[in-house]
Order: structure tokens, then sequence, then C-alpha cells
């Protein structure tokens, strides 16, 4: 009986030490998977940093390729950080290549709209319509490039917004991008009156641009009679000029012409009452 007793006195304290052990082990696990899920954190926001920052050291770097770049190595580190805790664990991932598979066909047929947008954003480094700091329109929106990641492309709208578009509706939709090329043609169109002088109209318009040292000499600035309107005689006024002046260039010339012709006698017309009832 005593040896009885005594025997099961021994397993117990062999059950108790192997769960003693077994639960440190499992300690020393988790507390291991933490580090390296921390420090992969650490070192994949230190590695996006570091590749985004590229340009600031070499300067024909690509800002484009340095943000993207930088997010593919942030998420490349935290799958190899993943597959390291399991690893911990004691879970060979080798063996289960088979289930990975099929959990990744349904992942993909589950996120086929964000794994589009993966591949757009790849799309759009390869084939670059557009890098980081151009002013774009594109998927209905408008604003300056401030990042390109692997699913979405960030802008800042002209009032400072921001506003995230997926990849795939940017690659997918019309790309304008103004900041493309290093010059830009202004249009614009000035109407004056029948009775006013053309001739005189047409010096002051040539004089205003003559003056603007913005205006580019080639291609030659067109200033021609374009159009003989319903209530007025139309100028069109075709001007070259580098692309970051183009805004102001825009705004300095119609003042210029508005005042130019109020000194110069110049009648700039609009439809009066009589003339509106008329049409109608």
């Amino acid at each position: 009986m005593e040896e009885t007793v005594d025997q099961i006195v021994a397993e117990i304290d062999t059950s108790l030490q192997f769960v003693r052990e077994s639960g440190f082990e499992l300690l020393m696990n988790v507390l291991g998977a933490l580090a390296i899920i921390i420090l992969a954190l650490i070192v994949s926001g230190w590695t996006k940093r570091a590749i985004s920052r590229t340009p600031q050291r070499i300067r024909h770097f690509d800002p484009t390729l340095a943000s993207f770049f930088g997010n593919v190595a942030k998420y490349l580190i935290l799958v190899i950080a993943a597959i390291t805790v399991l690893g911990v664990f004691g879970i060979q991932t080798t063996s289960m290549a088979a289930l990975i598979g099929a959990a990744g066909l349904a992942i993909g047929l589950a996120l086929q709209g964000t794994l589009s947008h993966l591949a757009a954003g790849v799309m759009i480094v390869m084939f670059r319509p557009f890098k980081v700091g151009d002013f774009v329109e594109a998927a209905g929106e408008m604003g300056t490039v401030r990042e390109i990641s692997l699913f979405n492309t960030e802008l800042a709208t002209v009032d400072n917004v921001q506003v995230i578009v997926p990849n795939g509706d940017v690659f997918s939709s019309t790309i304008k991008n103004f900041s493309a090329h290093d010059t830009r043609r202004l249009d614009m169109v000035f109407g004056i009156s029948y009775d006013s002088d053309l001739k005189r109209a047409e010096a002051i318009l040539k004089d205003i641009v003559a003056r603007d040292a913005r205006v580019l000499p080639d291609p030659e600035p067109f200033i021609k009679l374009t159009n003989l309107g319903d209530y007025s005689v139309d100028f069109t006024l075709r001007l070259w000029c580098k692309a970051a002046d183009y805004w102001d260039l825009k705004f300095d010339v119609t003042r210029a012409v508005k005042e130019e012709f109020d000194a110069g006698g110049i009648d700039i017309p609009f439809p009066t009452a009589i003339e509106l009832t008329r049409a109608a």
C-alpha cells in the first residue's frame, strides 16, 4: 500500500515538473515571439524611413522609387518576422506548404480587389506616369502626389486636403500630369465691343505680352482676332511659359488687360438686359 502511495506521489511530482518545464518553455517562447515582433516593427520602420530618405543623400535618386521600395522592405521584414515567430513555436512552415498555398488562393480570391491595387501600384512605379511632387489629375481627383504606396496613392489638393486614391482606380483612369513638361501653353480669350478700335486693342495686348519676361519667345506668342461673337469681337492669346509660372502669369495678364483696356478706352462688352430679352 505504501509503495502504491509513493508511486502516485512520484507520478504527481513528475507531472508537476513537466507542467513547470512546459509552462516555462511556453513563457520563454511567448517572450521570444514578442521580442521578435517588437524588433521587426522597429527595424521595418527604420528601414522604410532610411530608404525613403535616400533622395536626400543621392540627388538623382527618384523619391517615388524610394517611397515604394521603402514600403516593400517594410512588409518584407514583417513577413520574415511572422515566419520566424511560427518557427519559435515549433510550427514547421515547410510541412504547411500545401495549407499555405490553399489559404493563399482563398485569400487571393477574397482580396482580388486589393491585389489589383497592389498590381496597379507596381505598374505605376514601372511605367512612371507620374512621380512624387507632380501635380496630377487622376481618378477624378486633382492634387500634388505626396506618396505612392503598395495599394494607394496619396494626393494633397490645392487647399491642402489629403486624398487617398486606390492604385487600381488611378491606373485604370485617364491621368493628366501637369508637371510632366517644363513648359505649358496658356490660352486666353478677351472680347471687346464692336465699336472699339481693333488695332488699338491688339497693340495693347502685344505690349502687355512683350513686357512680361515670363512669356517665352519660342514658340512665338499668338495674338489674333479669332471670332466675331454675338456681343463681342474676340482676341485669342496663346502664350508659352514655364509650368511653375502658369497660374501667376494667367492672373497677372488678366488684370493687366482689364486695366489697360480701361485706360485705352477699349470696352469689354457684356450682355445687357435688353439684349438678353431679344435673344430669348
